[in-house]
């Protein structure tokens, strides 16, 4: 059966773009090469946590939306969106493994006046010399002749609702200007706004502006938690005074790491041309560095917290208070949790863990003993760490009855717990 739209990868990028098409009456299928997570969405199930609910799901369903790992589909549609995965390698690089997969797959169907749209997270460049001479090569067809080749960045904020897929504006960056305009009507049935890019190149580095801007700020606000805490400043004081700045500031706030799928990138490291200036983002590299210090960080407080208290970390019953990298959903994607956690296991702490959204949690592969009363747990613990805010945390009442309560989300009442 024929379809307006094709959803290329059901993850954390395609399912919420198949749902607000499908919302908007845009007749949708959703192909992934994995047959887990279209066989999990077939049976009115989220394949990916924190994003959609089972009954997002099946209200998707209802509305028409077919998951399917059938390639065949992909020669049906007028519009195909490219959602698959890239995610860090170990050299800190972008692995487009999955996304040169679902472009040869969509190549060898791709029919005459498609439009192509590439959402997933690409080097500046990637568009024009990664994506396209697989479109071509495959297909036999001239992209901005023959099919239409456009990127737009993903602006997802999961569990943010205010700011909502139809209400966010919508960047788009076209190889022609009659590309730039296909993806706008495509768009424009989804998003109350579109943001027309100069061309793909500009569209794509608006991602990195974006995803860069938010870790080099995090960065600052964990330095600035560090001095202050040396110093013995109140930092959350100062950013509730701070944030009164009509002007010029904007507020961020520290954490025990920084969690999520929007990994940040230095195209000074990522080659995609013979013209690649080859200067490093300094300023990337060293904000990275400053947030990936963060989890020894907390350990850090957290053994002082114990010393002081004449306590030793070996042996020492610690409960860690959320393990998902955003409050109120249960994503764990790159959460600083696991990783405090490990260091503590290290230095011979037991652990244990609460937290409303994940009901098993694994470090090392091996189970972490979930607590079924927070407060009672709480109060055993000779250490309680606050790693994620969730909404239904009462934290005055936990402050009550923990033992020694460290909050790294500043969250607690001024003077009830220890902060960052």
């Amino acid at each position: 059966m024929p379809a307006d739209l094709a959803v290329i990868g059901l993850g954390h990028l395609g399912l919420p773009l198949a749902q607000a098409a499908v919302a908007a009456g845009v007749e949708t299928v959703g192909y992934d090469t994995d047959p887990r997570p279209c066989a999990e969405l077939s049976a009115g199930r989220t394949p990916v946590e924190g994003s959609l609910t089972a009954s997002d799901v099946r209200r998707m369903l209802s509305g028409g939306f077919r998951p399917t790992t059938d390639p065949a589909e992909l020669g049906r549609v007028r519009t195909a969106v490219i959602c698959a995965p890239t995610p860090l390698g170990a050299d800190r690089t972008l692995d487009l493994t999955a996304v040169g997969d679902a472009a040869r797959a969509l190549a060898a169907r791709l029919r005459p006046h498609t439009t192509v749209l590439l959402e997933s997270a690409v080097p500046p460049g990637s568009t024009e010399s990664y994506v396209l001479p697989l479109l071509e090569e495959g297909s036999g067809l001239r992209a901005g002749r023959d099919f239409h080749l456009a990127y737009s960045p993903s602006r997802l904020d999961p569990g943010n609702r205010t700011h909502v897929y139809a209400n966010t504006p919508k960047v788009i960056g076209g190889l022609t200007p009659a590309c730039t305009e296909s993806a706008a009507a495509f768009y424009g049935r989804l998003t109350d706004k579109v943001v027309r890019a100069r061309g793909p190149r500009e569209a794509e580095m608006t991602k990195v502006l974006e995803t860069n801007f938010r870790h080099v700020n995090i960065a600052l606000v964990n330095e600035m938690a560090v001095l202050c805490h040396d110093l013995g400043v109140d930092l959350w004081d100062v950013i509730r005074c701070a944030e009164t700045k009509p002007f010029g500031f904007q507020p961020f706030r520290p954490g025990p790491g920084v969690g999520g799928h929007g990994a940040p990138v230095d195209p000074g490291y990522l080659p995609y041309n013979s013209r690649t200036p080859g200067h490093p983002l300094r300023m990337v590299s060293l904000a990275q560095e400053i947030n990936d210090r963060m989890p020894q960080y907390v350990i850090q407080r957290c053994a002082t917290l114990l010393n002081e208290h004449g306590k030793s970390v070996r042996g020492a019953r610690v409960l860690l208070l959320g393990v998902t990298y955003k409050p109120d959903l249960a994503d764990q994607e790159a959460s600083p949790a696991r990783e405090i956690a490990s260091r503590l296991m290290d230095m011979g702490a037991q652990i244990g863990y609460h937290d409303p959204h994940v009901l098993d949690w694994r470090v090392r592969e091996l189970p972490v003993p979930r607590a079924d009363s927070l407060y009672e747990a709480a109060s055993s613990a000779d250490l309680t760490v606050l790693l994620q805010h969730h909404r239904t945390y009462d934290l005055q009442g936990l402050a009550v009855k923990a033992q020694l309560l460290l909050d790294t989300r500043g969250a607690t009442p001024a003077g009830a717990a220890h902060r960052l």
